[in-house]
C-alpha cells in the first residue's frame, strides 16, 4: 500500500469496506460488480469462520479526505458512486442463507489488518445484529399527498364583498387542511397495518429540504422474507386506500436492511 524507494512515504491507497456477511460456507465471487471507480474488485477478509469483510483497496487521490470533501458537492459523482457500492452490496444480499450488514457510503480504513481489528472489537455486537436481519429483507413506503387540482376561484368569481371574498378565501383553506388531514391519517394507517407484517419497522425522516413535495410519511419495514408475499399483498391493498384518501404511496424494496443496521459513521483513513 506504500510507494517504495524513499525513506519514508506516504499509503496511496486506503481500505474501503462495502459490508459484513454472515453464512455457513465463504460466499463466492463470481460475476461480483466491480465496485467504486478506480478501486481493486471486491474481495473478502475473514473476520471468524463465518464472517466475512467485502473490501477493495481504492486510491486516496480520490477517495481521500482532503480530496473526498470538494467532490461530495458533486451530486452526479456521489450517485455513481452510491450506485457501483449498492451494487456490491446487493450482489451478497441477493445470496440465499447469507446475513448482510451493509455499510455506509466512504467507510473507509487505513488498512486490511485496521479494518479486521476495529471491526472485530465490535464482533459481539455484529453477531447479535446478524441474527437480527437474518432472513429477513428491508421495504419501504413513502406516502405524499396528491393534488386534486383543485384551486382557488375567489379572485375568478368576484366577491359581491370583502366579506364575502375572506369567507371563501377561508373556505378553500379549511378545505385543503381538510385534504391534508385525511391524507396524513390514510399514510398512517398504511404504516401501522404493514408494522404488523414486519419483524421490525421504523419512521424515517430523511426527505431533502429542497424537495418539492415532503412526504407525509416515509418508513422502513424489515419483513421476513416468510411473510414477503403478505406483505407485498397489504402494500398494495394500502396503496389504494391511499389513493381514496387523495395520498399517494409508493413501495420500493426489497433492499439490504440499511434502516435496521447501527453503523458507526467512521472513517480511519491513512495521512
Amino acid at each position: 500500500m506504500a510507494l517504495g524507494g524513499g525513506i519514508s512515504s506516504r499509503p496511496v491507497s486506503g481500505i474501503y469496506l462495502y459490508c459484513i456477511v454472515r453464512g455457513s460456507r465463504k460466499p463466492s465471487l463470481a460475476r461480483v460488480p466491480g465496485g467504486l471507480g478506480g478501486g481493486t474488485s471486491p474481495e473478502l477478509l475473514p473476520l471468524s469462520s463465518s464472517m466475512w469483510l467485502v473490501v477493495a483497496e481504492v486510491p486516496l487521490d480520490t477517495y481521500g479526505a482532503g480530496q473526498l470533501e470538494p467532490r461530495l458537492a458533486d451530486l452526479e459523482w456521489v450517485g455513481q458512486v452510491a450506485l457501483a457500492h449498492e451494487e456490491v452490496v446487493e450482489y451478497f444480499a441477493r445470496k440465499p442463507r447469507l446475513a448482510v450488514i451493509p455499510m455506509k457510503l466512504f467507510t473507509m480504513f487505513s488498512s486490511r489488518e485496521r479494518a479486521l481489528a476495529d471491526v472485530g472489537a465490535n464482533q459481539g455486537g455484529i453477531t447479535s445484529m446478524m441474527r437480527r436481519i437474518a432472513g429477513a429483507q428491508e421495504w419501504g413506503i413513502r406516502v405524499t399527498q396528491t393534488s386534486d387540482g383543485a384551486r382557488s376561484r375567489v379572485s375568478q368569481t368576484h366577491p359581491a364583498s370583502g366579506a364575502a371574498f375572506l369567507a371563501a378565501k377561508k373556505q378553500v383553506r379549511d378545505s385543503a387542511q381538510q385534504a391534508k388531514a385525511k391524507a396524513a391519517d390514510s399514510a398512517l394507517a398504511a404504516y401501522r397495518k404493514l408494522a404488523r407484517l414486519a419483524r421490525e419497522s421504523r419512521l424515517r425522516n430523511d426527505a431533502p429540504a429542497s424537495a418539492a413535495r415532503r412526504p407525509l410519511l416515509d418508513a422502513a419495514f424489515l419483513v421476513p422474507s416468510t411473510a414477503r408475499l403478505r406483505f407485498t399483498q397489504a402494500a398494495k391493498r394500502q396503496a389504494a386506500a391511499c389513493a381514496k384518501a387523495g395520498a399517494q404511496m409508493v413501495v420500493s424494496g426489497p433492499w439490504p436492511a440499511y434502516n435496521f443496521v447501527d453503523r458507526r459513521d467512521r472513517t480511519d483513513e491513512a495521512s
